[in-house]
């Protein structure tokens, strides 16, 4: 069974939350209390997301986490791999590419179709389109308050 891992899974949503961040920042208090994360996990999938230079890291009293790009040119791929490393489905799949049964295997080819559109998928998949997946974060930048008149639908700041 594929499944993520809880840091590939927390550092996915410290991704989204600073994508939809009101100031485009946060500390990694913010997140982690945010989503129920334990704080020294997520300082470690924080600081191993700015080595691997999908976030930069704000020095100060305000500072925190951002994204080193915008959202749209950061996929899922990159942050997986940069907490995980290379996402593997079956021994045959990865680095060494052998196992027991190679010789008389007859699936190995359609699961490396499978895996190649895993990976694919999450290559195609940006930090963005998990932003607008999800439920809104509440703040200035999401609060809309409709004036009197206008047609359902149209909102202004």
């Amino acid at each position: 069974m594929l499944k993520l891992t809880k840091k590939a899974d927390y550092g996915l949503l410290a991704m989204r939350h600073l994508a939809v961040s009101a100031r485009g920042a946060a500390s990694a208090k913010e997140i982690a209390d945010a989503y129920s994360i334990p704080l020294p996990l997520l300082a470690k999938i924080l600081q191993k997301l700015t080595k691997s230079g999908v976030l930069q890291s704000l020095a100060g009293t305000n500072g925190g986490y951002k994204l080193a790009r915008l959202p749209q040119k950061i996929s899922a791929l990159e942050v997986i791999r940069a907490l995980d490393g290379p996402i593997v489905l079956t021994s045959c799949t990865g680095s060494h590419g052998d196992c027991d049964q190679s010789e008389k295997c007859t699936i190995r080819e359609p699961l490396r179709r499978v895996h190649e559109a895993i990976v694919e998928l999450f290559n195609g998949l940006s930090i963005a389109e998990i932003a607008t997946d999800g439920p809104k974060q509440e703040g200035p930048s999401s609060i809309h308050h409709a004036r009197a008149g206008e047609p359902a639908g149209l909102h202004v700041l």
